[in-house]
């Protein structure tokens, strides 16, 4: 599956910004999507996933309460909202998918991914 993550920008601390991940060329149901993340001078870090079959989200303790993940499996697409967000969450944000529905906190678990949006938030 090709994964087309796009809605990266600059925004204020505060703020609050949308990311899309589109994908095609397989069935988008079969896939349980994830947000990572990699900041500046850090490792790459799951942000918030969604499973393919019950739709169990999970987040990260970072972004409990301002981000929300979600799917729409008609257009093919796994989003992030981001709400009240902080200099800290300034990074790479990728979309990625797994064919598993379980062991979605394990980067291992994903073969598909997109290229990465770059979200500046500046303080």
């Amino acid at each position: 599956v090709q994964l087309q993550a796009s809605g990266g920008g600059l925004v204020q601390a505060g703020d609050s910004l949308g990311l899309s991940c589109a994908a095609s060329g397989r069935p988008f149901h079969n896939y349980s999507m994830a947000w990572f993340r990699r900041a500046p001078g850090k490792e790459r870090e799951l942000v918030a996933s969604i499973s393919r079959r019950t739709g169990k989200t999970y987040y990260a303790d970072f972004v409990k309460g301002r981000f929300t993940i979600s799917r729409d499996n008609a257009k093919n697409t796994v989003y992030l909202q981001m709400n009240s967000l902080e200099f800290e969450d300034t990074a790479v944000y990728y979309c990625a998918g797994s064919a598993r529905e379980l062991g979605l906190q394990s980067i291992s678990s994903y073969v598909y991914w997109g290229q990465g949006t770059l979200v500046t938030v500046s303080s």
